[in-house]
């Protein structure tokens, strides 16, 4: 498994992440977007209108490294924060079924770092 059972809750529980890429010239991108969870495969899939045109999608064809991350606060008094970051590598998938578009990015995590989740923080490559 490459989740906890904690941060498979904690990730089915939100609906957005910001995803950050890097684009061909060398600057980098970082847009808020929808995800799921394939919890069996232990991947997360990144959707949405028109998404093969987008730069996210072009940024990943070139340079497949990213940052994904997911956090609220759960609390203000007291301040309290949860979240997950994963890195790792993505793929420009097409033609996968049950998204607007058909096209989705696909993140395979090499790291996983989580805090606030009811567990002990984990920071653990993959």
């Amino acid at each position: 498994m490459t989740f906890t059972p904690a941060e498979l809750r904690y990730l089915e529980d939100q609906r957005l992440g910001r995803l950050a890429t890097l684009a061909p010239d060398g600057t980098l991108q970082n847009n808020p977007v929808g995800f799921t969870v394939d919890a069996e495969h232990g991947w997360i899939d990144i959707g949405g209108w028109n998404m093969g045109a987008s730069r996210k999608f072009a940024n990943v064809q070139k340079h497949p490294e990213v940052s994904f991350v997911v956090d609220d606060i759960a609390a203000l008094d007291p301040w309290t924060v949860r979240g997950i970051e994963i890195r790792g590598r993505a793929e420009a998938v097409t033609g996968v079924a049950g998204f607007l578009s058909g096209e989705v990015i696909r993140i395979r995590p090499r790291r996983i770092r989580s805090w606030g989740l009811g567990e002990e923080s984990s920071s653990r490559w993959i």
